[in-house]
């Protein structure tokens, strides 16, 4: 396989004819977080024994959960489904206080997986809160991230998914408003509804730097980048993968067929007819292994030549939470 590097942009001319090509897209694939939140399932499931609850999914890729979940990983949907007094580990998309308040009253053994990214906006809604805004969230209402941003403030707090929604809008103090974004935001979805929110309400605060994460940016900007020099995009991940559907959606504005697809299997022998070259990236929870079954596909059928097309590096690097830190710490040394 060969590499790439999209500087200028990758060029279609005096390409040789009819020759089927594969362009996979990096970065793609598994952030930061994920990789963190997936690491405290395996490192809770080798240190403390199965079984592990898991509120939610840890991420949203049915592989990643399938996998942990046969490790000895519980996923449950509420914390009344966990036994009084074991250990749950919360997902990488944040929950609300009012979540932690009740692993407290059932005597539950907290793990932290939330994104540190995630955690941010968090501390942004209660500090916009606390300072007396009214709280815009742009977003989508019935992801578990939204929810649990919400949920630090909901008294003050409005979730908008539509410009529509945004005009509609009505707040006790129009020059007292702050806005955030869920961290997995198309990028031009979140410019046009901020351009919104800033039309209708001139004195409008938001973060110092923006929500959408380095990953979700980092992989629309690859599609962006490969999508006028590819005749179809497949992007690999969950369909409850917000960040996985917002992929599809930023290669279809610009006019090039997309597909999600979980896995290889399901790619529709249409779908690559008259097709010459195919790019490939993947949502930020799914893994490699996904990825390669597609390209190994791909090659099965003629696609001969794959060349990884490197946007940008990306070398972001999260810490374990502190639970996980102390238990795998060494035991300390018998006093001489």
């Amino acid at each position: 396989m060969s590499t790439l590097t999209l500087d200028p942009p990758v060029s279609t001319e005096n390409e040789s004819a009819q020759q089927k090509r594969v362009l996979l897209l990096k970065p793609r694939g598994f952030c930061a977080g994920v990789v963190r939140a997936v690491d405290i399932v395996k490192i809770a499931l080798d240190t403390f024994g199965a079984p592990i609850y898991v509120r939610k999914e840890i991420v949203h890729n049915r592989y990643v959960v399938d996998d942990l979940r046969q490790k000895g990983a519980i996923f449950v949907n509420e914390l009344d489904e966990v036994p009084e007094g074991k250990r749950v580990i919360y997902s990488a998309h944040g929950v609300s206080p009012a979540v932690r308040e009740r692993a407290k009253e059932r005597g539950l053994k907290v793990i932290d997986a939330t994104c540190p990214l995630v955690t941010k906006v968090h501390v942004e809604a209660i500090k916009f809160a606390k300072q007396g805004y009214s709280l815009v969230l742009v977003g989508h209402r019935d992801h578990e991230e939204v929810e649990g941003t919400a949920g630090e403030a909901p008294e003050v707090t409005q979730v908008v998914s539509t410009v529509e929604e945004v005009d509609a809008l009505v707040v006790p103090d129009p020059d007292k408003v702050a806005y955030l974004t869920q961290t997995t935001l198309s990028l031009d979805e979140a410019k046009y509804m901020i351009e919104a929110l800033k039309k209708k309400f001139p004195n409008i605060v938001g973060p110092h730097a923006q929500d959408i994460c380095y990953a979700t940016e980092n992989r629309q900007t690859a599609v962006k980048n490969v999508a006028h020099g590819a005749d179809l995009v497949l992007v690999v991940g969950s369909k409850n993968s917000s960040n996985s559907n917002r992929l599809v959606e930023v290669s279809e504005n610009l006019g090039t067929k997309s597909y999600l697809i979980d896995k290889a299997q399901d790619i529709q022998p249409q779908w690559l007819e008259g097709v010459e070259k195919v790019a490939i990236t993947a949502g930020a929870s799914a893994p490699e292994v996904l990825v390669q079954e597609v390209v190994a596909y791909l090659q099965g059928i003629g696609y001969g030549s794959v060349d990884e097309v490197e946007v940008m590096p990306e070398n972001v690097r999260f810490g374990l939470p502190p639970e996980i830190v102390r238990a795998i710490a060494p035991a300390p040394s018998p006093a001489a």
